[in-house]
């Protein structure tokens, strides 16, 4: 049977957030038993041409960490798709770890990125017990079990036996980075595997990462044109996409700023009556823009209409009433 109807393609998306590892029914946070369903779902969809994960981690586990990369890159491996990784506030030691399951990684330029090390951190009660008259009493089967106990004196066997279990974690760490990063990794200019960790610009220099947001924005949308569509945008400056029974109109310069917002800091002084249209449940563009937008327009008669249910297409007919509501007022 043939099909008369192109069909859409669509991006599946996974968003992880919070600390790795301390996750359950009551707590924000990333573990394997959690997001193993959600992966699958991600990747299962024969709809969707690539998988989309957003991260907004600082760390945490070294082997729920492990074990989420793992998962990814199979998934990915057997469905036959694409991941692109966006860190969003920070993708730090075990964040950047799962990012690195991505075929391409893209960041904020103010983005948190790297420490790439292993860390272990307590307190020693030794000296407080003693002030407060408390004893501390510990039996054991295994000369080893009370290992790192807070409450006893720290042991020089104790501390090499952790560290040389630090070190098998780092490189297991460094070693999934440059599998996942390869020649990209600038190893020239500072210590990649010390545990630092540095803005989004500086990543991308370091190789940890791809591009910046907006770089990100005209790549995939360049990629989404073809010859004819790349000619004529360029000629004339501006291409209408279709969607559904829409037409979005794309400029050229769009694409090449991505969401920079240049414009913003250009100023129109003709006589105009402006309206911008913004849904308020558009997470794509925040409010601010629009309002910043008009305030380009420094002679015009300037309105901001907010439709209550609106998201970033308006293509309900509903919203589209009242944008031709609008356009009338305007004419």
């Amino acid at each position: 049977m043939f099909s008369f109807f192109k069909k859409k393609k669509t991006v599946a998306h996974i968003k992880l957030s919070g600390v790795i590892g301390n996750a359950g029914k009551y707590k924000q946070g990333i573990d394997f038993a959690g997001q193993e369903e959600i992966i699958k779902k991600a990747f299962s969809l024969k709809k969707a041409s690539c998988v989309a994960i957003t991260i907004n981690s600082p760390g945490g586990s070294p082997v729920q960490s492990h074990l989420i990369y793992s998962f990814i890159r199979q998934e990915a491996k057997n469905s036959k798709k694409k991941v692109i990784v966006f860190a969003e506030d920070v993708a730090a030691s075990g964040g950047y770890l799962i990012s690195c399951a991505g075929d391409e990684i893209y960041a904020n330029s103010s983005s948190i990125i790297g420490s790439i090390g292993v860390i272990y951190s307590s307190f020693g009660f030794t000296e407080l017990i003693k002030k407060i008259g408390v004893e501390r009493r510990v039996h054991t089967a295994g000369k080893n079990k009370s290992t790192l106990d807070p409450f006893l004196e720290e042991k020089n066997e104790d501390i090499e036996r952790l560290k040389n279990i630090q070190l098998d974690l780092h490189k297991d760490f460094i070693d999934v980075v440059e599998k996942s990063r390869g020649t990209k990794l600038n190893k020239s200019e500072v210590e990649l595997f010390s545990g630092e960790f540095w803005s989004g610009s500086k990543a991308k220099e370091l190789g940890l990462i791809d591009g910046i947001a907006p770089e990100f924005l005209e790549n995939l949308m360049w990629k989404k044109f073809s010859k004819e569509m790349k000619r004529e945008i360029r000629t004339k400056g501006i291409i209408n996409l279709k969607h559904g029974e829409y037409e979005y109109p794309i400029t050229y310069q769009l694409i090449k700023d991505g969401r920079k917002n240049k414009i913003l800091n250009k100023s129109i002084n003709e006589n105009l009556k402006v309206t911008m249209i913004h849904g308020k449940k558009d997470k794509s563009v925040p409010q601010i823009y629009s309002k910043k937008l008009l305030k380009i327009f420094k002679n015009a008669k300037k309105k901001l209409v907010l439709i209550d249910n609106g998201d970033h297409s308006l293509s309900s007919k509903k919203w589209l009433r009242i944008l031709i509501k609008e356009l009338k007022l305007i004419i």
